[in-house]
């Protein structure tokens, strides 16, 4: 099986913890790096969470970790912790035998992609800051890079950080403008609405059932989600919310894309009342598309994958304390 050589750019917190795992796990997946972005929970936290991840898959020092912007590129970061905590449930490890690389992310992404141009491709599931300051530096990056794979934004749809926003692109506006009108030949976007609503959800007792999976990804897989899945019910979502990793799965496994089209995305930066905005034109408009939009996943075959990385055997590198001071 070819392997598939690929960055993951993330704001590492409760489903992007699941997009790691697949990362390390699936046999498809060739992981080169992690790039940590400014997002979902404080900045140390995020990296924290991601060395966690590699530890719970004994992966730990296998995949080099890069810290990257710490800021949106105009504007405050904005958190989601009152959606995740602290992302990981408040697992804690032995962080002082862990390494991050010196390297700033972004210029790892851009050495990456120059080693390799157009090969190794791009999943961003946190705001696309990094990406874009990619491509400030760079102007040619765009065209090396083999395949962009994006969550964020909704199609036409509601947001879930504002009744017009997804919470990646709020919080980064211009960065994923300055994206999507950065010349990429190969873009994916898998949405807010309607796609991880319906297809990348699962309710309270189907969540309830996986997370019986006595392996040590299984127990960390409740770990990290059980608070989000709090917040969604608080909030109306009927269920645990994968887009993320669900992300990744299109990109490591298309055939699970039932429907996609290509779109023209554009993302409001002007004004405040809908900031973050996704506006997605189809072709009726006339406009040049820049992206294929993701309209439906084979929801089954998504959690069948799941299935499979919850029952996957590990041994952490380092041991991970639970909040009770025992051991997962």
């Amino acid at each position: 099986m070819e392997k598939i050589p690929f960055i993951l750019d993330t704001d590492t917190a409760q489903d992007d913890c699941v997009a790691i795992l697949f990362g390390v796990c699936d046999p498809r997946a060739d992981l080169q790096a992690i790039t940590m972005v400014a997002g979902n929970v404080g900045f140390e936290q995020q990296v924290r969470n991601a060395l966690l991840t590699l530890n719970v898959a004994g992966k730990l020092g296998d995949v080099p970790i890069y810290t990257g912007c710490s800021q949106p590129i105009m504007r405050e970061w904005v958190s989601a912790s009152e959606v995740h905590g602290d992302g990981s449930g408040g697992l804690s490890m032995d962080f002082e035998k862990a390494e991050i690389q010196k390297e700033h992310a972004v210029n790892a992404m851009l050495r990456i992609v120059n080693e390799r141009p157009g090969e190794v491709s791009i999943v961003a599931i946190g705001p696309l800051t990094n990406v874009a300051s990619a491509v400030v530096l760079d102007r040619g990056f765009a065209k090396k890079v083999k395949s962009l794979y994006i969550m964020g934004g909704s199609e036409n749809g509601r947001g879930n950080t504002t009744s017009s926003a997804e919470f990646n692109f709020y919080v980064d506006p211009e960065a994923a403008q300055i994206v999507f009108t950065a010349g990429f030949e190969d873009i994916h976007v898998l949405t807010w609405d309607p796609v991880t609503l319906r297809d990348a959800t699962i309710s309270r007792d189907i969540y309830n059932e996986k997370t019986k999976s006595p392996t040590p990804i299984g127990k960390f897989f409740k770990s990290v989600c059980d608070a989000t899945l709090d917040f969604n019910e608080s909030v109306g979502v009927d269920g645990s919310t994968h887009p993320d990793s669900m992300t990744l799965a299109t990109m490591l496994h298309p055939e699970l894309v039932e429907d996609s089209s290509p779109m023209r995305i554009d993302v409001e930066t002007a004004s405040e009342l809908t900031r973050g905005y996704s506006a997605m034109a189809w072709d009726k408009f006339g406009l040049n598309a820049n992206a294929t939009v993701i309209h439906k996943v084979d929801h089954d075959g998504f959690f069948e994958l799941l299935d499979k990385l919850l029952a996957t055997q590990t041994t952490p590198t380092l041991e991970i304390r639970e909040p009770d001071g025992s051991t997962l």
